[in-house]
């Protein structure tokens, strides 16, 4: 055999191994939105607001019932999500304070196993984003003061019934999606893996507080506001001050909660977060209607998530840091080929798992060891996916600002159990969800075994006390780094954080008492 046909029979054979790769191999497109509570995505949530495209993706694919963070704050819950580890194996601490810029994520190998790929949108898994006052918050929540760290939630309308494009950011990233979509996906001879990510449904930061302001604003339009049923919004109940729990209570008043809110101010800041939602599932709905335009939509496996839910003003907080369910409680929905339709999972599940389901969807062999499990056996019409048991309890942790001690949610079964720092100085909460949807009784003494069995149950998953000295030590040692750093401007820098008006109350005081934290007693 001469050398030319050789190697033209060598090229077909290769062209034909890659057409019957890419035809067996889905593409993956994900997209996740930020604060998206995943109860609006089955009923009766989703009733409240008009989201038809995860109404498509519920009625075309498998709709997780209870699917949760692993962190519920940006970086730490993207951290897991990308790498597959829980929070505590990779040391995302904080917003500040996540994965390295070498990490290597589910993306890197669909890239390496012959996916072509692309990352649009908020990615936000690396250590080093976010502001200043965000992380200074994070390291001295043991320090003994009380300043609110946020502006006062708010709503705020803006255009009228014409006004579609408010969120502009999230809309140019979704332009480019759609636009890499018909250009490179439809004209690539390999299978494709997208991701976009969402800012939306977060709040907007509030301009009228100054350069250091939180996200304390939602906004929407008329247009987005007419998806919402506002008969249907329902009105949180709240329990005294005086009653919270502490650490429920810190997070009430660093959030800038602890004031009076008027009935109406409540139910138009969570109608405005709901429209918000309305906004970015039309985002969603833009890619899948690229994806059927081009006729890719039948071989391509849709993912709809998010980072971590919203409060809107359930438990007398809004934003996240809360193992509450507005707060902790993601969507997750999966559409694609050999995938069930119209299926409701009530398997308990987590970010973390989505790194395995996507690597099993391109049939890539697992490295090394990952926290989460393949959710696709849970979904797939084949019987050639063993039906491995999934763990039937999920791990949520979090140890940022906002919340003055680490905290650890473990979910199975009808229970929420959540514990504190070393499990011994703060005390725990427990939750019987089946009869308690609110989270208002802590029945933790009611349920002595419950909570030994649950506590049992979470210390063979993770060392929590250790985990929390840890974070402790990681506190002290990063903010005096940063202090160091600032020499005579010390001073002036933590005085104009995002505290500034309590920390004005009195100067003295709050710097003897981060003196104290940082030191010793003097």
């Amino acid at each position: 055999m001469n050398a030319p046909v050789f190697a033209f029979i060598f090229l077909l054979r290769f062209y034909c191994q890659c057409n019957c790769q890419n035809v067996t191999r889905p593409n993956i497109v994900m997209v996740m939105s930020d604060a998206f509570d995943g109860r609006l995505s089955f009923d009766p949530g989703s009733k409240v607001v008009q989201l038809p495209y995860i109404n498509y993706l519920r009625q075309l694919g498998s709709t997780f019932l209870n699917a949760y963070t692993n962190s519920p704050i940006c970086c730490p819950s993207r951290a897991a999500m990308w790498s597959g580890q829980f929070v505590h194996l990779t040391q995302s601490w904080n917003n500040f304070k996540c994965l390295g810029e070498n990490a290597t994520t589910w993306m890197d190998l669909l890239e390496k196993s012959g996916y072509l790929t692309n990352m649009i949108g908020k990615l936000d898994y690396i250590s080093g984003s976010h502001s200043v006052s965000n992380r200074i918050e994070a390291w001295t929540r043991d320090v003994q003061f009380l300043l609110r760290q946020e502006g006062r939630p708010v709503s705020e309308l803006v255009g009228n019934m014409s006004t579609v494009k408010i969120m502009t950011k999230d809309w140019q990233n979704t332009d480019k999606a759609t636009q890499w979509i018909r250009q490179m996906a439809a004209s690539s001879h390999q299978p494709f893996a997208l991701y976009l990510g969402l800012n939306l449904p977060h709040p907007y930061k509030t301009e009228s507080l100054g350069p250091t302001a939180g996200g304390s604003t939602f906004r929407t339009s008329p247009y987005w506001l007419k998806k919402v049923s506002s008969e249907l919004i329902s009105v949180p109940k709240w329990l005294p001050m005086a009653a919270m729990h502490p650490v429920d209570y810190y997070s009430t008043v660093t959030k800038n909660c602890s004031g009076v809110f008027t009935e109406e101010e409540v139910i138009s800041i969570r109608a405005f977060y709901y429209a918000m939602c309305a906004e970015a599932d039309a985002m969603l709905g833009q890619v899948i209607s690229a994806l059927r335009e081009t006729g890719l939509l039948s071989n391509t496996v849709v993912i709809f998530t998010a980072d971590h839910g919203e409060l809107a003003m359930e438990h007398r907080q809004f934003y996240k840091m809360s193992m509450f369910e507005g707060s902790s409680h993601v969507p997750l929905l999966i559409m694609g080929p050999g995938l069930m339709s119209g299926l409701q999972v009530n398997q308990l599940v987590s970010l973390v798992d989505l790194y395995p389901t996507v690597l099993d969807i391109a049939d890539i062999s697992q490295v090394g060891s990952l926290s989460g499990h393949s959710l696709l056996p849970l979904m797939s019409k084949s019987s050639v996916f063993s039906k491995k048991q999934h763990p039937d309890w999920v791990l949520s942790e979090y140890h940022g600002c906002n919340v003055n001690a680490s905290t650890y949610m473990l979910r199975s079964e009808r229970w929420k159990y959540i514990t504190y720092a070393d499990g011994l100085s703060v005390s725990p909460q427990l939750f019987d969800l089946r009869l308690d949807k609110d989270e208002l009784h802590n029945v933790v003494h009611k349920f002595p075994d419950v909570q030994a069995h649950l506590d049992k149950l979470l210390r063979s998953i993770v060392d929590y006390p250790n985990v929390s000295t840890a974070v402790h030590v990681y506190n002290k040692k990063a903010f005096g780094a940063w202090r160091r750093s600032l020499g005579k401007n010390y001073s002036h820098v933590i005085a104009n954080l995002r505290w500034h008006v309590d920390w004005q109350n009195d100067v003295i005081a709050n710097e003897r008492a981060v003196d104290e934290w940082l030191y010793g007693s003097f």
